[in-house]
């Protein structure tokens, strides 16, 4: 089972940028927000385990 943990740098429309925080890591990761929380803001730490976002 994989766990990974992130923050949310940005919004951009329909999209969100994410970025690791489980790991030392300068990568964003570019998600559609239909796939995340609907009440997600910048700043919002994010857990994904089996194929979906949370809010921690």
């Amino acid at each position: 089972m994989n766990r990974f943990e992130y923050v949310i740098v940005s919004i951009d429309g329909d999209y969100a940028n994410l970025k690791r925080t489980d790991i030392e890591s300068d990568e964003l990761k570019l998600v559609a927000r239909a796939l995340l929380p609907p009440e997600i803001t910048e700043g919002t730490r994010l857990l994904y385990e089996w194929m979906s976002y949370s809010i921690l």
